[in-house]
């Protein structure tokens, strides 16, 4: 029986680069993101080239806490069990905190980490039942340094690493693994529209491949963070 992962904001960046990375491994995959017709058009492509695998996709805005909670319960209904959870989905909004817009900080404390919360707490007690698991946690480099222009951004980062400190606390003794993954800058469409050459960034493919790595080690190891730059440092 193939395992399954689920990924929030699977249809870019980062997260479709792990989609198809364990897609690729053989997993059933889950996934949720905003935009439908991405959805749709990833579940036909992945459909078509793993015909043997099993492909959950649904629109959901992860800011908001019930819609969070209802397609979480939607695909254990569909799968039964869920193997890897990658918290991954996130927005960022550039700015200071005393000059950024009214609502930046909500937007992204809500997307950022609220999400990973309300999620985890569904799919988290799935795995508790079976004392097996992994949960990686897309933090970033802004979860240990603040950023010039970083604002929201930077404090729902360091939220995000908290939040995976805590359950990596709790969740020892069920067995059940727990990774913050810190990338530097990425080529995602965060960066979208700047004037850096490509090589001056991370490929989120190698985030994937990171991950791969670090789920396939033995039921006795876990890699507790992955940090990792563009080899020539970070960008601004």
């Amino acid at each position: 029986m193939n395992q399954t992962i689920l990924i929030t904001g699977c249809t870019k960046g980062i997260g479709l680069a792990i989609t198809e990375k364990f897609a690729k491994e053989g997993f059933n995959i889950a996934g949720c993101a905003r935009n439908q017709s991405q959805l749709e058009q990833l579940f036909t492509t992945l459909s078509t080239q793993y015909p043997n695998q099993r492909f959950f996709m649904e629109v959901c805005d992860v800011a908001n806490a019930e819609l969070v909670k209802v397609f979480a319960k939607e695909l254990l209904k569909e799968f039964g069990n869920v193997d890897v959870l990658v918290n991954n989905a996130g927005v960022f909004i550039p700015g200071k905190i005393l000059e950024e817009e009214d609502g930046a900080f909500e937007t992204q404390i809500q997307t950022n980490v609220a999400s990973a919360y309300h999620l985890t707490r569904v799919i988290g007690s799935n795995m508790k039942k079976n004392n097996k698991g992994h949960i990686f946690n897309i933090c970033s480099t802004a979860s240990i340094t603040a950023y010039k222009n970083g604002g929201s951004y930077c404090i729902s980062k360091y939220a995000m690493l908290g939040l995976n400190q805590v359950l990596r606390e709790e969740l020892k003794e069920n067995k059940i693994k727990v990774t913050a993954v810190l990338p530097g800058a990425t080529l995602t469409d965060s960066w979208k529209g700047t004037d850096l050459p490509e090589n001056r960034f991370i490929p989120s493919s190698d985030i994937a491949k990171l991950i791969w790595n670090a789920y396939e080690l033995s039921e006795h190891t876990n890699v507790e963070q992955i940090l990792v730059r563009p080899v020539a440092g970070d960008i601004g």
